[in-house]
């Protein structure tokens, strides 16, 4: 069984209470002792002055987030992003949405064992490492079958046509403290959250990683798909640290067919 270990009280000053609260540490990560919890060190940095976004030194280790708007399912409590939104649904859309919720998500491709995709890879309770080198980080993912992502910090553009991928093509560059992303050439066959936020191919999606101090990193995504949303939407929310947390193995099997015997509302 996957086991859950509670954070401690509050991970940082920088971490509102409620959402703290609400926190869950698993992947049999060490719980973070009280004192450390209480009063995290300062974000560390590499010999460039970059911040350290752990490098083997930690695992971070995401809340679920059911839903990105911090409603749906559960509401907030199920939620804990930092402001509750509206999503700027087309009809269409909204249709496919409440599809998905009508049938208790038994179509969601991360029951059937596919790549979660992005933004969900970081909403989901699965830890993951960051590996920073000159030109690259690397997110290395417990979850969703051991994958990893690539993102290019070395100047380069997106590739011309990119093949859809469940990852997209990323590309990367720092703004001061913060890893800003842009991604495009995904594939449709992912949805956004667990609730079934669905997207397009025309998906293109910013993200901005900021580490506040040793023991947390703000997430911050913008959703862009004119196919779906009369027009981009953000949301972020909050990823603990667990010092010295390492990633297990996971198996999940590609196809799986138990969610299809799900019936009713």
């Amino acid at each position: 069984m996957f086991t859950r270990i509670v954070v401690a009280a509050a991970l940082s000053a920088s971490i509102p209470a409620h959402l703290a609260a609400q926190g869950g540490i698993g992947g049999r990560l060490n719980d973070v002792p009280r004192a450390q919890a209480a009063n995290p060190k300062p974000t560390p940095r590499l010999a460039d002055g970059k911040p350290d976004l752990g490098n083997g030194k930690g695992a971070w280790n995401p809340r679920t987030i059911v839903n990105l708007s911090g409603t749906g399912t559960g509401g907030p409590n199920r939620s804990p992003v930092e402001k509750v939104i509206e999503v700027p649904f087309k009809p269409e859309a909204k249709k496919i949405y409440d599809q998905h919720l009508a049938t208790l998500s038994k179509d969601d491709p991360e029951a059937l064992c596919l790549p979660p995709g992005i933004p969900r890879m970081y909403a989901t309770p699965f830890p993951f490492q960051i590996f920073q080198q000159p030109d690259r980080v690397i997110f290395i993912f417990e979850g969703a079958a051991h994958i990893w992502r690539t993102i290019y910090t070395d100047g380069r553009p997106h590739a011309k046509d990119p093949n859809p991928t469940y990852l997209g093509d990323a590309i990367g560059h720092w703004e001061g403290d913060t890893l800003v992303t842009d991604v495009i050439g995904f594939n449709d066959r992912t949805w956004l959250d667990q609730d079934g936020h669905p997207h397009s191919e025309a998906l293109h999606v910013m993200e901005k990683f900021t580490r506040l101090n040793e023991l947390s990193m703000r997430y911050e995504v913008t959703i862009d798909d004119p196919e779906m949303y009369t027009k981009p939407w953000t949301t972020s929310y909050l990823i603990p640290f667990v010092p010295g947390g390492e990633l297990f193995e996971y198996i999940c099997q590609e196809n799986n067919v138990d969610v299809k015997h799900l019936v009713g509302k």
